[in-house]
């Protein structure tokens, strides 16, 4: 029951996390027509692909986590 329950916590965590990146992916995206006027759009896209990617990748990975705990 107390490894459940370590998954489950561990699970949100990696959620929370997740969905951290996600803001800040978002906070990136907010400042992206000053770097298009700068003239580095593509390092910007770069870094709004692989934040967008690390989010859903741990939002998903937590979400999994916490599903498998609800089937045993």
């Amino acid at each position: 029951m107390a490894d459940a329950d370590n998954k489950r916590e561990a699970g949100a965590s990696l959620m929370f996390v997740g969905l951290s990146v996600v803001v800040v992916d978002l906070l990136v995206v907010f400042f992206l027509p000053a770097a298009v006027k700068v003239g580095r759009h593509t390092m910007y896209f770069g870094i709004v692909a692989a934040l967008a990617l690390v989010g859903l990748a741990l939002i998903t990975k937590g979400y999994g986590m916490r599903g498998r705990d609800n089937a045993e």
